[in-house]
């Protein structure tokens, strides 16, 4: 992984979606901004993604050096009063519940066979029958 702690406002495209529909609705169109309004770091994404499976993240995620950004010093952030105002639009997914989705959808899109299973060599061990694997831990460096 990059900067853990590079934060960004992440949110349900579902939600999104229901905010364009809503915008459709009005006589008027005007510009909105849609967000969550919350901000939430890649360590606090990554721990939702793997405490929704029961796993201690720290465990398994190494940091690459050089997938860190030189200027990752911004931290973008939206203000959806103007939809929840004008709209009645809010978010209804939350970011935990957001990740949690995403790891049981793709949990099931791999034990189904919808999508392929790929990873780097002696990451994951096979431990019998098909798409069902063991995670190993990563060896510290």
């Amino acid at each position: 992984m990059g900067n853990l702690d590079a934060k960004r406002d992440w949110g349900f495209a579902g939600d999104y979606v229901e905010a364009m529909w809503l915008m459709l609705q009005v006589d008027e169109p005007e510009e909105y901004v849609i967000g969550t309004g919350k901000l939430h770091s890649v360590r606090d994404l990554v721990a939702a993604a793997f405490e929704s499976v029961g796993l201690d993240w720290t465990h398994y995620v190494v940091l690459n050096t050089s997938l860190l950004r030189q200027d990752e010093h911004f931290q973008l952030v939206v203000n959806p009063s103007k939809a929840k105002r004008k709209l009645g639009w809010e978010r209804q997914v939350s970011f935990e519940e957001l990740l949690e989705k995403m790891v049981k959808t793709d949990l099931e899109r791999l034990q189904s066979g919808a999508i392929a299973f790929t990873a780097p060599k002696g990451l994951f061990r096979k431990a019998g029958g098909k798409a069902h694997y063991v995670i190993a831990p990563l060896p510290r460096v």
